[in-house]
């Protein structure tokens, strides 16, 4: 394949790093490979490329301040880590990229910036100025206040939710992998290109490398799919290799090309789709998931046969068939308590349910994203 087609000449870039090659064996900050992602950064942004980057490693720096060799099982510990090393963390960047003459700025994010629509627009302006001011914004969640209910679960995560916000137009995710490999364990033949991730594509993902390590190749394959429905290609490369960005960029073959859809998603879809998650599930007949799916209709009152969960007007809920398999989510327009009377309603009684003389579309297909 033509992996220079493939890529499409990208200018906007997010560039995430990993934990494991931002420390060494002793669990500290490996001062000298900062340093070299750094300068294959600068050589970008020399090149009139916007680069964004996601950067792992302040729990690890702050385990390597402490002298600490386990990471920490309690949250508070590894809040602690996280305050610590993040400080350490950008200071080493910092002094990197001032050797290139470039500001880098520090933005710290939990899931709630980003599934609130003001926030999120707020994020995403502040970043557009960063770039328009040739400073690199280096992103990272914010471990010093996430929980479980705020977390973005791994930085994979979030550096594909931060290419699809901007949107980016291609994201590369550097690990001490040399891409997908054919087998679970990491061994086996590089995998080259991937058109879509499918059932058996997700069956060759292993767990995480190391104890510091959050994600693994799971994760980066879970954002695969976030990326390739946005329309954003996706490069999984070992991060160790001397000019690992240029030669992705150059098309050389190199790690995992994960291909994007023929198809970008609007903003507000993208929000729809990646940044919610929904409190509650509508459940649709064959009938109406045909017409969502083929003919690009709104789901009507009539196609809902079954509510669940709890939630309020103007949410986002998901969409399911009778099987229970997710197909898309969208904005409800009505409360879990209404979605209900709807359902109880016979067809003939569905606009006096809720005293309304049309029938009304509890998910405008302007509202709607199928997955």
């Amino acid at each position: 394949m033509d992996r220079l087609k493939a890529l499409n000449h990208p200018q906007r870039i997010v560039v995430k790093i990993g934990t494991g090659l931002l420390t060494n064996a002793k669990r500290q900050l490996d001062l000298a490979r900062v340093a070299a992602l750094a300068d294959q950064i600068a050589a970008l942004r020399r090149d009139s490329l916007e680069v964004v980057v996601v950067s792992s490693g302040a729990i690890g720096a702050g385990m390597g301040e402490l002298g600490m060799t386990a990471r920490p099982t309690s949250l508070p510990e590894l809040q602690a880590c996280a305050a610590i090393g993040q400080c350490k963390l950008m200071s080493l960047y910092a002094e990197a990229f001032r050797r290139h003459s470039l500001h880098v700025a520090q933005i710290l994010l939990t899931h709630a910036d980003l599934s609130d629509r003001v926030r999120h627009l707020n994020a995403r302006n502040t970043i557009d100025t960063l770039l328009a001011r040739g400073v690199v914004p280096i992103i990272n969640e914010n471990d010093t206040v996430s929980v479980d209910e705020i977390r973005f679960g791994d930085n994979d995560r979030l550096a594909a939710l931060t290419a699809a916000l901007l949107p980016a137009d291609l994201l590369i995710i550097l690990t001490t992998a040399h891409g997908l490999m054919t087998k679970p364990d990491g061994s086996g033949e590089r995998i080259p290109f991937v058109a879509r991730v499918d059932e058996h594509v997700m069956k060759l993902a292993g767990g995480a490398a190391s104890a510091q390590s959050v994600g693994g190749m799971i994760s980066k394959l879970q954002s695969a799919k976030i990326v390739h429905a946005a329309g954003i290609p996706l490069v999984i490369a070992n991060g160790r290799a001397p000019a690992v960005l240029a030669d992705a960029l150059a098309g050389k073959d190199i790690g995992t090309l994960f291909a994007a859809s023929q198809t970008k998603m609007a903003s507000r879809k993208r929000w729809i789709a990646f940044y919610n998650r929904p409190t509650g599930w509508l459940a649709v007949d064959a009938g109406a998931k045909q017409a969502l799916i083929a003919r690009g209709c709104s789901l009507l009152a009539r196609g809902v046969v079954e509510v669940g969960g709890e939630f309020a007007a103007d949410t986002v809920v998901s969409l399911r068939d009778q099987e229970g398999t997710e197909f898309a989510r969208g904005v409800t327009r009505f409360s879990a308590a209404d979605a209900r009377k709807l359902c109880a309603a016979k067809a003939g009684d569905i606009a006096a349910a809720l005293g309304r003389k049309a029938k009304p579309e509890v998910v405008h297909r302007d509202d709607l994203v199928l997955l």
